[in-house]
């Protein structure tokens, strides 16, 4: 690593050393669990108003996806705060899937916004781990930046495989790792040993579409796209759908 990226990395992890401090302590992820999704509620819905039109065309096709009833059975993996339900077609059966068992209240105000989708559980469960959903159970999962938080990919992708029913479809998008000429990229790596703290486990610089261009759905619909935002480390991302 040259040496001017170590150096600044140490100056930003001088800024946030009471985090360092805390995440060695053992005591920063009890703070971020609780502490995040109060930060989500309000970040969503400024990401929500930046990517409205990307997120209104991917999911536009949702309902392409459904089963003879006509009701798609939607997993929401790595819910949060419930960003995506005003996208889901009415009557869509959502079971909502995170780790965090923190975000259950704050999915209660975004269902009363929500009237139109069709709750049906909470599942508190890592992605890697989906025991409680049965095998070919959705029509779509839904995951929406969380693989970059997550510690095995593969995994993660192994059982939204399994969860889906033949024909079934995975939505996803993903911030990603920036071109590696570009600032973006310079400042993703400058950031990412301390933002993984802030974002939860968030690492900036997945390569995640090679995942998804490695697994084993049938077909993988992928762009990469760039967020309408002038500076930020998130700004580079991938969207689109597989199908199993």
């Amino acid at each position: 690593m040259a040496l001017h990226i170590l150096l600044l990395q140490v100056c930003v992890g001088v800024v946030a050393l009471p985090v360092h401090i805390l995440a060695f302590l053992g005591l920063w992820d009890r703070i971020a669990k609780v502490v995040l999704p109060y930060l989500l509620e309000r970040i969503t819905k400024e990401y929500n108003r930046k990517m409205g039109d990307e997120k209104r065309q991917l999911f536009r096709n949702l309902s392409d996806f459904a089963g003879p009833s006509g009701k798609l059975a939607i997993l929401d993996l790595g819910c949060g705060t419930g960003a995506n339900f005003q996208y889901y077609p009415a009557g869509s059966k959502v079971t909502c899937m995170d780790p965090n068992p923190n975000f259950k209240s704050f999915l209660g105000r975004s269902l009363a916004e929500n009237q139109h989708v069709d709750f049906q559980s909470f599942v508190v469960a890592p992605g890697e781990n989906m025991a409680p959903l049965a095998d070919g159970s959705m029509d779509v999962v839904v995951c929406t930046l969380v693989l970059c938080s997550v510690r095995e990919v593969e995994a993660v992708l192994t059982e939204v495989l399994r969860v889906l029913k033949p024909g079934g479809a995975y939505y996803f998008l993903e911030h990603v790792r920036a071109d590696s000429a570009s600032w973006n990229y310079f400042f993703q790596r400058i950031l990412d040993p301390t933002w993984k703290y802030i974002g939860d486990g968030c690492k900036l610089t997945k390569e995640t579409w090679k995942y998804l261009e490695s697994s084993k759905f049938s077909e993988v619909k992928l762009r990469h796209i760039q967020a309408p935002y002038k500076l930020s480390p998130v700004k580079p991302h991938i969207i689109g759908y597989a199908v199993k």
